[in-house]
């Protein structure tokens, strides 16, 4: 109460008499005793969603009637670790440079999670993925825009006598690749199923069922464990790695990893948001 209090910058009793008058006007309770403090009761989460809306449909009327007004306000977001990297940072610096009103706050999740928050109204847009042989089922209740897409690679130990990291141009198709590697031990995301579900798809389609031995969640971690001879796993194409890595090409099929702006329907015309869309789209189209 008190740290609501100081961010309104009113008394704690005034905080203290507001909730109670709306817990009059709804007939429910909408906080309860939780320690030596007071947390929102269901009733009082399913309010604060329902707030969110209608702030942000006031911040779209009022842009409506001003249309000179400049967008304000913080936009949360959840993303995965390069979305973060490589689309909301420059987001940033778009938004310090053109939009210094607009700020975002950031948090880093794999989709699952990020779809988690954003279903409970903690989030206001959530970067996920997925890929085209493993594609994403979302909800009607969410809006989605697709920011591009990256082809992605398999990672492997280099050939002797071959370039000592980077792009192996005589891989053979997908199928091909894959055989060539049919005994090894595989890696996988440990946070997200995608990634697997692709390597199960084209192992099958190539004959052998692929064994998954290791789950991290770091492509960083999944090199120096192809380095340490701990396996194979995906990598994006195009992205330098380490000495002793080679990216084998992954063709008929390919595999492209689809990155998406997620919404809950109905949000994305609060300007804020609709601006750092817009901003992703822009960064996504120059990357």
């Amino acid at each position: 109460m008190r740290e609501v209090a100081k961010s309104m910058n009113v008394t704690t009793s005034t905080v203290s008499q507001q909730i109670a008058a709306l817990a009059r006007e709804t007939g429910t309770p909408l906080i309860e005793p939780h320690g030596r403090r007071v947390r929102l009761t269901p009733a009082g989460q399913r309010l604060a969603g329902h707030a969110v809306t209608i702030l942000a449909a006031l911040e779209a009327a009022r842009l409506d009637l001003d249309p000179a007004a400049a967008p304000a306000g913080t936009v949360r977001v959840a993303a995965f670790a390069t979305a973060v990297r490589e689309s909301v940072l420059p987001v940033v610096r778009l938004l310090a440079e053109r939009h210094p009103a607009v700020s975002l706050g950031i948090h880093e999740h794999e989709p699952d999670e990020a779809l988690g928050l954003l279903a409970d109204d903690a989030v206001d847009l959530a970067l996920t993925y997925d890929y085209n042989l493993a594609p994403a089922r979302f909800d009607r209740s969410l809006a989605t825009q697709q920011l591009g897409c990256r082809r992605w690679s398999l990672g492997t130990p280099a050939d002797r006598g071959r370039a000592p990291a980077g792009r192996d141009r005589a891989a053979g198709t997908a199928l091909e690749v894959f055989r060539r590697f049919a005994d090894r031990d595989w890696i996988v995301n440990s946070r997200n199923s995608g990634d697997e579900e692709v390597v199960c798809t084209v192992a099958s389609l190539a004959g052998f069922r692929a064994r998954i031995m290791h789950r991290v969640d770091s492509l960083e971690l999944v090199q120096d464990m192809i380095l340490a001879g701990l396996g194979v796993g995906l990598l994006p194409a195009g992205r330098p790695v380490r000495r002793g890595v080679a990216l084998r090409p992954l063709d008929q099929p390919d595999v492209t990893q689809r990155p998406f702006a997620v919404t809950r329907r109905g949000r994305s015309d609060w300007p804020p948001l609709a601006l750092v869309l817009r901003l992703l789209q822009e960064v996504s189209e120059v990357t």
